[in-house]
């Protein structure tokens, strides 16, 4: 991947994120000039594997903005031609879903393209979503198998208390109305759970399940999960920007299996590990027996990675990052 982006400036918003880092990582390659947000440029936890990477010192630029603040990614974005909106909090223990979760997922998604709005040579926005605002509606039922034209409901979601469901549900539905009423053209990833390396310190939220089943968790979920490699989500947002038809939504889910078959191929991988072998539920799904369509993204250009690299992968990062006991 390389020469895509020469002489192209782009933006990155919550650069110092898990798929994000990945995504400035590989624009850099392209050739890309990436100008990305962070909260604080001042740390080097969110900075430093940023500024290590290829590229990053010619054509890296990183700005402090906050979704809250209204204006603050106007110079973050102006004179992009492409604008990545990652940045989002993902929590699932909150106190007040509202304050913590909703509200800077919309307000700042709508604070991002407000700034978009108000220059001229963006000609695409790409925005991180999740098949999160998806999948979960009445309609959603053990074995169905969802796509691009499936929906989230935002009542559904809270009446099962599904706060960060509903604050991807809202943020991208809030991004399309406004998209639409100001003639932006926007592509939307939405991936599953992501997993693989790292470049960031510490682990995400969602390689943190890997984590701590090798870090000797007693059980796993009793849960089918979306397994995707977040370099193929990171691809897929580039080609979201550089494909000329690309249009709407795109599932990014590159395998969909029980987590037990996971912590199986672990188990294979690394014989010496004492994975747990038996299950919990998993409340926070309501139901998580589904599959989804991925056939519009292959025709973007992915081919996925397979799940027993990624976890690998996974795994040989957390080693690295001396975040695994063993």
């Amino acid at each position: 991947m390389s020469g895509e982006g020469r002489g192209k400036v782009v933006a990155v918003t919550g650069a110092s994120g898990y798929i994000a880092s990945w995504l400035v990582k590989l624009l850099l390659e392209r050739g890309y000039t990436v100008k990305a947000s962070v909260r604080d440029p001042n740390d080097p936890k969110k900075t430093e594997h940023l500024l290590s990477l290829d590229g990053a010192r010619e054509r890296l630029h990183l700005f402090q903005a906050d979704l809250l603040e209204e204006g603050s990614f106007d110079t973050v974005v102006d004179g992009c031609e492409g604008v990545f909106h990652t940045a989002s909090p993902v929590l699932f223990t909150v106190s007040d879903p509202q304050a913590e979760l909703v509200e800077p997922a919309v307000k700042g998604t709508l604070s991002v393209l407000r700034s978009c709005a108000k220059v001229q040579p963006i000609k695409r926005i790409v925005l991180t979503s999740s098949t999160a605002a998806i999948a979960f509606n009445k309609q959603l039922k053990a074995d169905v198998v969802v796509d691009e034209s499936w929906f989230s409901d935002p009542s559904y979601c809270e009446e099962h208390k599904q706060w960060y469901v509903l604050s991807k549900t809202l943020a991208e539905d809030a991004a399309w109305k406004f998209t639409k009423e100001h003639g932006i053209d926007m592509v939307v990833i939405n991936p599953g759970l992501v997993i693989g390396p790292l470049l960031q310190p510490s682990a995400s939220f969602s390689s943190g399940v890997i984590l701590n089943l090798v870090n000797g968790a007693e059980s796993f979920p009793n849960a089918v999960f979306r397994w995707t490699d977040v370099r193929d989500v990171a691809k897929a947002h580039i080609l979201g920007l550089e494909v000329p038809t690309a249009s709407g939504r795109y599932c990014v889910v590159g395998r969909s299996t029980h987590c037990s078959e996971a912590v199986n191929i672990l188990r294979e991988l690394y014989p010496s590990l004492q994975l747990p072998k038996k299950s919990v539920d998993y409340p926070r799904l309501p139901f998580s027996n589904f599959k989804v369509s991925v056939e519009k993204v292959k025709n973007l250009g992915i081919e996925f990675i397979p799940l027993e690299v990624s976890l690998k992968d996974t795994v040989e990062s957390f080693k690295e990052k001396n975040l695994v006991k063993f």
